[in-house]
């Protein structure tokens, strides 16, 4: 596929190396066009060391071959990002002052718009007319993530990952109607990795979680156009880019955590693996072992019930109907008592969250594993639904069932 890559003057334009690096991995030939503005920010020999292909920027350039109109026509697809304020504008009125708007005039195919500026040029009565008229001619404009910008404010206007502009912009080729992200504007809270509790300035209690399934679910729910809170106990990868990360140890810490970050979520996904007990004491010191002494005799006490806890809170704060999803996870073994779905359906009637995700977990299952095999269950009662492969699979079909379900309700008011 023959793609437009236009870059417009805006410092998230260092981002959109990593979209040009997914196009082109993806077998497709691009053609980048960068405004004047954005090589200040990254400069042409970049882009076609990325591309392999000659960068330009204006119409005089390759006169022979015309450019200003063939780029346009032979183009499959045009791919604006950033699309800032001013090119927005530009398009929107139908200006040709550089090779890039003048492509735009030219484009017979889909064109999708990423845009990326301070929140206030966003929500101005401006450029909301002009992405409003960009629509009704048929482009594609996302809307933009939210987060840190360049200064110390935050808000709506980050622009949205690469890979969510990729899927976006494949999307859109296919000629899906709902090409736009499925959790664009969604505020989701996701915990990760094992707690710790501490024993003394050494030792804790702590579990085999490595945190991958709850880092790919993360990164799926970026991709999806959500603006994603992480709260990372320990991990044995790296939390991905392009989401907000809140460190943390223990049980209490995540509760702490949880409970605030719910307050301006719409899904909050608890797969952390959460201690059950934690000691009644923490020493100060080293516990030793000595020859003179009787061994140690550890008391544990509860570690509250967050997952639950979360639940009474929604419901208490929107009594008249849901307002905000909760999935929980099952990492459960069979027993005397029952088997692994036995267990699960319990504990998903204890709790009261939305969905379920159950494990099937033991020594080389899961923990620390690259894949994963789940059971998703809903509160509803509709058929559980099953999902393994990669963990990066396992989280592409959970987030796919959250936007579904989402789209099940009512919005929110």
């Amino acid at each position: 596929m023959r793609i437009v890559l236009g870059v417009g003057g805006g410092i998230a334009a260092y981002k959109v190396a990593s979209l040009l690096r997914l196009f082109t991995e993806a077998g497709h030939n691009v053609t980048v066009i960068p405004t004047e503005a954005s090589t200040r920010f990254v400069g042409t020999a970049t882009w076609e060391a990325l591309s392999g292909n000659p960068v330009s920027n204006s119409v005089f350039d390759d006169v022979h071959q015309v450019n200003h109109v063939r780029l346009g026509h032979e183009a499959d697809l045009i791919v604006i990002a950033p699309a800032t304020a001013d090119l927005l504008a530009k398009a929107a009125t139908g200006q040709a002052g550089d090779l890039l708007t003048n492509t735009l005039l030219m484009a017979r195919g889909p064109v999708l718009f990423a845009p990326a500026m301070h929140t206030e040029m966003w929500q101005h009565a401006a450029t909301r007319a002009n992405v409003e008229t960009l629509r009704s001619r048929g482009a594609a404009v996302l809307e933009p993530a939210s987060g840190r910008l360049t200064g110390a404010d935050s808000g709506p206007g980050r622009l949205p990952e690469p890979e969510a502009i990729f899927d976006a912009a494949m999307a859109l080729v296919q000629g899906q109607s709902d090409f736009q992200l499925p959790l664009a504007g969604r505020t989701v809270t996701i915990s990760a990795g094992g707690t710790r509790e501490p024993l003394d300035p050494v030792r804790f209690l702590g579990n085999r979680s490595s945190g991958k399934q709850g880092v790919a679910l993360a990164v799926a729910a970026r991709n999806a156009g959500a603006t994603v809170r992480l709260l990372a106990a320990h991990m044995d990868v790296p939390p991905p880019a392009g989401v907000e990360v809140v460190p943390l140890e223990t049980a209490l810490q995540l509760r702490e955590a949880a409970l605030a970050a719910a307050a301006d979520s719409d899904v909050v996904i608890m797969s952390a693996a959460v201690a059950d007990f934690r000691p009644a004491a923490v020493s100060d010191t080293k516990i030793k072992k000595r020859d003179d002494r009787d061994d140690p005799v550890i008391t544990l006490v509860r570690n509250p019930d967050i997952l639950h806890e979360l639940v009474e809170l929604r419901n208490s704060a929107a009594p008249r109907g849901r307002q905000q999803l909760i999935v929980g996870f099952a990492a459960e073994t069979g027993d005397g008592d029952g088997d692994v779905l036995a267990h699960a359906r319990a504990k998903l009637q204890r709790k009261g969250c939305d969905l379920l995700v159950v494990n099937h977990v033991g020594t080389d299952k899961v923990f620390g594993q690259d894949t994963n095999s789940v059971v998703i269950l809903a509160r509803s009662g509709s058929e559980p639904q099953e999902a393994s492969g990669t963990k990066t699979e396992v989280s592409a079909a959970i987030i796919s069932r959250i936007s579904d379900e989402l789209n099940s309700v009512s919005p929110r008011a």
